[in-house]
């Protein structure tokens, strides 16, 4: 990938203020931009796109559900779609309450151009619509804080195994486990910026589902990496079939995930749970 330089700097503040307006731009009338505990909207938030080394580009996306205490389930389709082209590009299905950043990708090819995908939502009957393009005030470097050179967090499933940073690219891991067995869930967690106060990793971790037919309820959703960075959970599931579960990962410059894109990890898991 190029450097960008203060090109990326720069034009990152930008790209957060186009995203944050284009949230509520897309807010349906009559509802209240702080949101409620149920029966408000959703909407995609994207967040800015980078050059991968094989010259293609990756579209940046999160999401926005405002309610407070409901998530949503909303199948790839007709309200839940993104065009042209397939509905189903990779998006998530399952919806946490408030802001979700860096959740998936969606790679376009070389000559993508001035072309656009708009990904739209409906949810509790509103419909939000978000364009994606390549305008160059949107670029973003997720991998590396152009003004300090922050990183993110390195999560790996193996203590010798392949690290995974930044944003998600494809599957991470496969599990394959029984609806009657809770799945274990180890991960190992550094980061270059020592914790706040000299104790930890200077990382934390969640879990939360991102796709499949049944809930899935973790046994602590946030544990806490040891002294190793070492990270341990289980996750129960409520049918049979295909998921993928999303790990994310903050460094101490910040527990939202926002901020300039950096410094974050997220990465997608793929549950097959057999009866």
């Amino acid at each position: 990938m190029r450097n960008r330089g203060w090109l990326a700097a720069g034009a990152v503040g930008v790209a957060l203020t186009v995203v944050f307006s284009a949230l509520f731009i897309a807010q349906p009338r009559g509802q209240a931009s702080e949101g409620g505990a149920t029966g408000q909207s959703v909407t995609g938030a994207f967040e800015g796109w980078y050059q991968n080394s094989d010259g293609t580009f990756s579209l940046l996306m999160g999401y926005f559900n405002r309610n407070t205490a409901e998530t949503l389930e909303i199948p790839a389709g007709p309200n839940n779609k993104i065009e042209p082209g397939p509905a189903d590009q990779g998006q998530p299905t399952t919806f946490a309450p408030r802001r979700q950043w860096g959740v998936f990708r969606i790679v376009v090819p070389k000559d993508f151009g001035t072309k656009k995908l708009t990904w739209t939502i409906t949810a509790n009957g509103q419909t939000t619509s978000i364009p994606m393009n390549l305008n160059p005030l949107w670029v973003v470097e997720p991998f590396k804080d152009a003004g300090n050179g922050n990183t993110p967090p390195v999560l790996k499933f193996d203590p010798a195994g392949p690290s995974f940073t930044g944003p998600p690219h494809a599957i991470a891991k496969t599990f394959t486990s029984k609806i009657s067995d809770p799945l274990p869930l180890t991960v190992w967690v550094s980061d270059d910026k020592p914790a706040r106060g000299g104790r930890g990793v200077g990382a934390n971790l969640s879990w939360s589902k991102f796709r499949g037919p049944g809930t899935v309820t973790f046994e602590n959703a946030r544990p806490t990496p040891d002294a190793e960075g070492k990270a341990v959970t289980t996750a129960k599931f409520g049918a049979p079939g295909e998921y993928i579960l999303r790990a994310q990962s903050n460094d101490s410059t910040g527990e939202g995930g926002g901020g300039f894109q950096c410094c974050w990890t997220n990465v997608h898991v793929k549950v097959t749970v057999n009866p």
